[in-house]
C-alpha cells in the first residue's frame, strides 16, 4: 500500500492507494456535517469518470452542511451516484436513500456504503441501476428530494435526464443539482434555457473560482 501525501480536494486528509486487478483503489477522507467519510475510488477502465469525487459533489455536500439540512424521514434518490459520497451523506443525515447509477458502477457505491454507513442504518439505503430515459419509469414519483452532482456533463444525455427528472419529481419534491458549468458541453444553456421549461429553478450557491453552481429546483404545476 502506498500513502499519498498530496490532496486533490478541499477537506481531504492524506490518501491511501493499493493495487487492484486492472487498476488501483485510492481512499480519500472528507469531513461533512461532523461525519468522517472514507471514500474508496476504484480507478480502472470500467469505472472511468465515475471513479472520481468531483468538485461539484464536494460543493453539494458543503451546501447541505451550511444549510444544516436534515433528511430524517425523507425519501431521497441520487442520480449518477458514482462514488456515492453525496448519497452516503444524505443517509447519515437521516434519509431513506436510493443511490443509482449504471450497472458497472454499483460495486463502487456498495463498497463505500459498507465502509461509511453503520450496519444498523443500512436498511435505509438502497443501490439500484437507473439508466436515464430507459428504466426510470420503474421508479416511483414520491421522492422528497432528488440529488445530483456533476451529472450535467454530456449534451447527448440531456433529453433523457430531463425525462427522468420529470418522472421522479412530484409537486412536493425538492431537487438539488450541483454543476460545474462548462460551455463546451452546453451545460450553461441547459440550466438557463432547458430546465426552466419544466422546473422552477434558483441558484442557491456558487463556487466562483471553480465555475460550480448549486441549483434548487421544483417541478412546475402541470396546469402551466
Amino acid at each position: 500500500m502506498t500513502t499519498v501525501a498530496t490532496s486533490e480536494h478541499p477537506g481531504d486528509s492524506e490518501k491511501e492507494e493499493r493495487a487492484a486487478p486492472g487498476g488501483y483503489i485510492t481512499y480519500s477522507n472528507f469531513v461533512f456535517c461532523g461525519y468522517n467519510l472514507k471514500i474508496a475510488r476504484m480507478v480502472d477502465d470500467i469505472m472511468g469518470v465515475s471513479a472520481y469525487v468531483w468538485e461539484a459533489g464536494i460543493a453539494l455536500c458543503r451546501y447541505l452542511e451550511k444549510e444544516d439540512i436534515n433528511f430524517t424521514g425523507k425519501k431521497v434518490i441520487e442520480l449518477g451516484s458514482g462514488t456515492g459520497t453525496v448519497g452516503i451523506l444524505a443517509s447519515l443525515l437521516g434519509g431513506e436513500v436510493t443511490m443509482t447509477d449504471k450497472p458497472k458502477i454499483l460495486r463502487q457505491i456498495e463498497n463505500n456504503i459498507g465502509i461509511n454507513i453503520p450496519f444498523a442504518c443500512r436498511h435505509r439505503v438502497k443501490v439500484q441501476t437507473l439508466v436515464w430515459g430507459e428504466d426510470h419509469t420503474s421508479f416511483p414519483s414520491d421522492y422528497d428530494y432528488i440529488l445530483g452532482s456533476d451529472i450535467v456533463y454530456s449534451s447527448v444525455c440531456y433529453p433523457a435526464l430531463v425525462e427522468t427528472l420529470r418522472h421522479l419529481a412530484n409537486q412536493g419534491t425538492t431537487i438539488y443539482l450541483s454543476t460545474e458549468l462548462r460551455p463546451r458541453n452546453r451545460s450553461p444553456a441547459f440550466h438557463k434555457e432547458v430546465l426552466p421549461q419544466h422546473f422552477e429553478c434558483q441558484v442557491v450557491e456558487t463556487v466562483e473560482d471553480k465555475d460550480i453552481v448549486v441549483y434548487k429546483m421544483t417541478k412546475m404545476c402541470t396546469s402551466r
